[in-house]
């Protein structure tokens, strides 16, 4: 596979740390005494913290602003973020193949700029980055390829040698539909979207430890 610069989605693809996530919204509810409404990380899935956040002042009445209640998620996860999130199995290998390689890389996270750099910086890996945007940052989540066309425009490549690398079938919907060639990686988060997963992508990983080439 051609490569000239690599993007890289942070949770679930190259952080292990979706679990978190699927329970974020429900306990910040809880927290707030508030019952969360079925399918609420259906809803939250797709959106920024911003985004999320406006959503909760729309559907459960939270009065307070959009950055009190970013605030307050924040906290919840910024611990996990500092101390505990791992990297996925060969992330960190496979990122410095790719630099032995002159692969320019980046970052498009739906994740805070200051909890995504903890836990690059807490894992050594913010060295082989030269960009990371945020879809805070950008003003839209990944229902956008905006943060995808920024990143590979601060990287330099042409798009037909620019590699996409995440594994949320919406992301990958998004991504391909802009016409960026992506790499689906496996998280048990996306299990049930899997075959539609691996139908758009160019390449479909379960684990970077089993990349060839």
């Amino acid at each position: 596979m051609r490569m000239e610069a690599a993007i890289f989605d942070l949770d679930g693809t190259l952080l292990d740390s979706m679990p978190i996530w699927q329970r974020l919204g429900e306990k910040y509810l809880l927290q707030k005494k508030l019952q969360p409404a079925p399918g609420l990380q259906d809803v939250l899935k797709t959106l920024s913290l911003q985004q999320a956040a406006r959503h909760f002042q729309a559907a459960y009445g939270l009065c307070e602003t959009e950055e009190t209640i970013i605030g307050e998620i924040e906290t919840i996860i910024a611990d996990f973020y500092r101390y505990e999130v791992p990297l996925k199995a060969g992330a960190a290998e496979y990122l410095q193949q790719l630099q032995d390689q002159n692969v320019s890389m980046g970052i498009a996270t739906a994740t805070e700029r200051r909890l995504a750099e903890s836990a690059l910086e807490r894992l050594d890996i913010h060295k082989y980055f030269s960009t990371v945007l945020t879809n805070s940052e950008v003003g839209v989540g990944k229902n956008s390829p905006l943060i995808y066309q920024r990143a590979a425009a601060q990287l330099g490549a042409p798009l037909v040698n620019t590699v996409i690398f995440e594994d949320a079938l919406h992301a990958i919907e998004t991504a391909t539909a802009a016409g960026f060639r992506v790499v689906g990686v496996h998280d048990e988060t996306a299990e049930k979207d899997r075959e539609r997963i691996e139908a758009l992508t160019e390449r479909f990983i379960y684990s970077f430890s089993d990349w060839k080439g």
